[in-house]
This record gives structure tokens, C-alpha cells and sequence, in this order.
């Protein structure tokens, strides 16, 4: 796809800007969609990393973004991890500062009249994923979580190999989030040999999300791990099909609610 959509800039609060595409906000609570992958403004209109978005388009849901940590303008996306790992090493929580205005900013839009609380999702593409997983975990009015390639423990990724043992970043490991996000609606996808940020830690994700579920007596727990043969650099890519199909869960999840 090549169509990028346009976006506009909402103030939520005097240091946090909430990037919104889709219907017209006058249009009365809709569904909405928290997506994250770059900057708020990136994450929306740069292919290919918005082709969730641009799947979404035409459809009367809102998407609604903010900017991760340490991608804001004049910051190199390719080295963010480094600060993150540099943050957190020195105490200094940058997600958790991130997730803080992911829930200041739903708080937002509902109050707004925007969204639909009972029909709000969370998605991210690697490391925004991680950053869509904690804040689901933390936030119940996320129902559903959908995730591409997501980053899962940090310490894995080669910007934190000196910190595997650090508490703070392993508070991170979207595992340890398990319990809190098994009563959700859930979609993972992952390449087959992903050595970024691991099949296996994707996998293990998963698994805990299911255990989790059973032991909260939930039945058949939609929760979704696709994997698919991996494809780009360290078998980090993924595909228009695999957005495409990702975007078509959402629609059915909050439009359709199926």
C-alpha cells in the first residue's frame, strides 16, 4: 500500500501530544485503536511502519498514537533501544513514563466523548508492542492487544546484553505482565527465526498468557500466537499481509465484535 494518511495533533496535556487519524472526532464515541511504532506522527504516516493504519483507513474507528521514548524529532529511531537501556541502567524510567501517558491520554479522549470505552484495542509493532503490552497490563479498558513482532524481554535485545540482570529492566518482561492481561483478547505475530527479538521469547509470551488464562478458569482463551515464515534483516520484517490481516482482527474485534 502507498496511501498515507493524514493526522492531526490533540494536547492532551502541556508535554503530551496525542496524533489522531480516521472519522472526524465530532462524530460521537467510536472504537478506537492506541498503535505505536516510531514517533506519534511516524507511527501513523510512515510507511511501512503505519500500514496497520492504512489498512484501518475508510473504517469508523479512530487510531490514535504517541511517541515512544527517545523518538522524538532529532532522535534517531535506530538508537533508541541504546537510550532506553541507557535510562534504565541509571534508574530513570522512561516507559514507565510512556505508559503513564497512554492512560492520560484514553482518559482523554473518553472524557472528550471520542471513544467508546467498552471498545478500545492496543497494538504496537516491536518495541511497540512492548510498550502496548504493559500498558494493557496496566490499563483494563484495553480489551484487546495486538502486537507485530513484538519485543517481549528486553534483555534480550543487543543494546541491553550488560544488563540481563538489572531488576528494573527485567520488570519489563512482558511475561511478568501474564496475569494481568489474560482475561483480554490477544494476537501475536511473529517470523519463524526472529533473532532481534526472539521467536522463543515470543513464544514463551504466549504460553504464559494461556496458562494464565486456564488458571483463571477462562475457557477457550482467545489468545492468538501467528507465526510465519520470517522474512528482512534478522528476520525482523513483516509483511502487508501480516498487517493487512492484523488490521482485518481489529475491524472485526471492534466493529464487528466477533
Amino acid at each position: 500500500m502507498t496511501y498515507t494518511p493524514s493526522c492531526t495533533a490533540l494536547t492532551v496535556a502541556p508535554d503530551v501530544t496525542l496524533y489522531h487519524t480516521g472519522p472526524a472526532l465530532d462524530h460521537g464515541p467510536l472504537p478506537a485503536v492506541f498503535y505505536f511504532a516510531l514517533s506519534g506522527q511516524d507511527s501513523l504516516c510512515l510507511d511501512p511502519y503505519n500500514q496497520p493504519v492504512q489498512f484501518l483507513s475508510g473504517q469508523m474507528l479512530h487510531v490514535f498514537s504517541l511517541t515512544l521514548p527517545a523518538h522524538e524529532a532529532g532522535l534517531s529511531p535506530h538508537q533508541a533501544l541504546r537510550v532506553w537501556a541507557d535510562d534504565l541502567s541509571k534508574g530513570i524510567d522512561s516507559l514507565q513514563v510512556c505508559i503513564d501517558q497512554i492512560q492520560l491520554a484514553l482518559d482523554f479522549v473518553i472524557n472528550q466523548g471520542f471513544v467508546d470505552p467498552k471498545r478500545v484495542a492496543i497494538a504496537g509493532l516491536s518495541r511497540g508492542g512492548l510498550i502496548a503490552a504493559c500498558a494493557a497490563a496496566e490499563e483494563p479498558r484495553f480489551r484487546y492487544l495486538l502486537a507485530f513482532a513484538p519485543l517481549t524481554k528486553l534483555a534480550l535485545a543487543k543494546e541491553f546484553s550488560l544488563l540481563k540482570e538489572n531488576p528494573l529492566v527485567a520488570s519489563y518482561d512482558a511475561e511478568k505482565k501474564a496475569e494481568l492481561l489474560a482475561d483480554r483478547r490477544v494476537r501475536l505475530y511473529i517470523g519463524n527465526r526472529d533473532v532481534r527479538v526472539s521467536t522463543e521469547a515470543c513464544y514463551a509470551f504466549a504460553m504464559a498468557l494461556v496458562e494464565k488464562a486456564h488458571e483463571a478458569h477462562i475457557r477457550s482463551a482467545p489468545i492468538e500466537l501467528i507465526i510465519s515464515p520470517s522474512i528482512g534483516q534478522m528476520g525482523h520484517g513483516t509483511s502487508p499481509e501480516i498487517f493487512r490481516q492484523g488490521a482485518h482482527w481489529l475491524i472485526e474485534c471492534l466493529i464487528h465484535h466477533g
